[in-house]
């Protein structure tokens, strides 16, 4: 009677071992978690091409408008209420005017001030210090409401292996009982 439990115990052990591996890997992961942070960190900062991205001319022009209204706004209420004097000598065409050579301007040097200024930044901390702020119940959480159905079914497939093994094996001690 023992021989027909060895398929039922290998796919029970099957199952057993990978559940223990998943378990093993998130205790792992709250181990190294600051090191596979600054990992992941510094490889999405080289990875991220922020400054090219942010300075194409697409972008450039997405801008303008909003640096625009920002200009008339400034120029036709905030520098006349700082300065009232320069009321009284620029009128509307002249705000144009300065809004346009302005622009045009800014239109050439955005993208070098951008690039400077992402040149400057360092991504690698700032994603490393994210990563590491998430907690492993969080993140084991969070992997198994996206791969719940994968791991479960890595799961049954070990378990599978199990009792295919187990078939195996009780099938060689049948063969060896004759």
């Amino acid at each position: 009677m023992s021989l027909y439990l060895i398929p039922f115990l290998a796919a029970l052990l099957g199952w057993l071992t990978n559940k223990i591996t998943i378990s093993m890997l998130f205790r792992t992961l709250a181990g190294k978690q600051q090191q596979l942070a600054n990992q992941i960190g510094k490889l999405a900062a080289e990875q991220f091409d922020l400054s090219t991205q942010l300075t194409s001319e697409e972008k450039i022009k997405s801008m303008i408008p909003l640096v625009e209204a920002q200009m008339d706004i400034f120029l036709r209420e905030k520098l006349p209420e700082a300065m009232p004097v320069f009321k009284m000598f620029i009128g509307d065409s002249t705000i144009q005017q300065v809004k346009k050579v302005l622009v045009a301007e800014l239109d050439k040097i955005f993208p070098e001030l951008i690039s400077q200024y992402l040149d400057d930044l360092d991504l690698s901390p700032i994603i490393s210090q994210k990563i590491a702020a998430i907690s492993i119940p969080t993140l084991k959480k969070h992997i198994y409401s996206t791969y719940g159905g994968q791991l479960r079914l890595m799961e049954l497939a070990a378990a599978g292996l199990g009792l295919l093994t187990g078939l195996l094996q009780f099938f060689l001690a049948l063969q060896h009982a004759a």
